[in-house]
């Protein structure tokens, strides 16, 4: 076959349709089960009142002030937009890795990341009017210690798109994208440490454990966050759309915006500023990023033993 025709069948194949179902289904699982610690990290990246304390106490606060369904708010357009993203990613990323896997030379660390960094720019640009829109409908209702903050009032997730279009024209819907695109470094490097830990313990032909998958899925997310924390934090409250700094928010979130933010965020707090929410970001990322590889991997294990591919993706 061709390297052309393999670049095809890798881009439109039945295996790379069900690593993107598997990855969604499995960030699904994952994100429902420690959602709550999302729900405190949103809190404390926006609402700049809110002291910075443990995890657990933050969770019963909000409990205690708003009820416990409160923690679970915003649910279903955060599943929704984690769904088609995770879709889109693992989609792009199997079926480049498929493109790569026709061509010549060995599985490389650096051809990982720049597969993973492909996979996230086309991620960011298709997906990021969801997660606009998810950050606010997640931050809506909530009693912010910080008054400057206002409330928005949307009935769901069509009227948000609808309301923020008339209200804010439709640049609003890509807010954050340029600390987004930087971004694409942390599932990048996530999936780069990913696939080299892999590799290593399947070495010989050796079955990787759930355990193992779990542990290596934790140690790849933890550090691909902790390297890219702050920008998450501007990347939060850009999207939340209250916080313009110099005027200049744009359909990029303007560079000088983004240091604006910056300057402001450790001007006003330190340097740890720009980690305020890390725990529970680590917390939440880590153990729902662990528990998503092994929900992945299961589901398109399974998968390809019923279809009977299992002998071909070892060849």
């Amino acid at each position: 076959m061709s390297h052309n025709g393999g670049s095809v069948v890798g881009l439109l194949s039945y295996e790379t349709l069900v690593h993107a179902v598997a990855g969604a289904m499995g960030s699904v699982t994952a994100m429902t089960v420690f959602f709550p610690l999302d729900t405190a990290k949103s809190r404390l990246q926006v609402d700049d009142k809110r002291k910075a304390q443990s995890t657990p106490v933050i969770l019963a606060e909000i409990a205690k002030e708003e009820g416990f369904l409160a923690l679970y708010r915003g649910w279903f357009p955060v599943i929704s937009s984690l769904c088609c993203s995770n879709f889109v990613y693992f989609y792009t990323f199997n079926a480049l890795k498929k493109v790569a896997a026709s061509g010549p030379g060995k599985p490389r660390p650096g051809k990982d990341l720049l597969m993973g960094m492909v996979a996230g720019v086309v991620n960011v640009i298709l997906t990021t009017p969801m997660w606009v829109v998810n950050t606010r409908l997640k931050l809506q209702g909530v009693r912010f210690r910080n008054e400057d903050l206002h409330q928005t009032h949307y009935r769901g997730i069509f009227d948000a798109f609808s309301q923020i279009i008339a209200n804010e024209g439709v640049g609003t819907l890509w807010n954050g994208t340029l600390p987004s695109l930087i971004l694409v470094l942390n599932p990048a490097v996530q999936f780069m440490i990913y696939e080299a830990m892999k590799r290593k313990a399947g070495k010989g032909g050796q079955k990787i454990s759930s355990a193992k998958i779990f542990l290596i899925g934790a140690i790849a997310k933890a550090i691909a966050t902790t390297a890219t924390y702050p920008l998450q934090t501007i990347q939060a409250i850009l999207r939340f759309g209250q916080y313009r700094g110099d005027g200049q928010g744009g359909l990029m979130g303007s560079v000088s915006n983004i240091f604006f933010l910056f300057m402001d965020r450790i001007k006003k707090h330190g340097f740890l500023g720009l980690y305020k929410g890390l725990e529970a970001k680590l917390l939440q990322t880590v153990l729902t990023a662990a528990l998503m590889f092994v929900v992945y991997e299961k589901i398109t294990a399974a998968t390809f033993r019923l279809m009977g591919l299992s002998k071909k993706l070892k060849h």
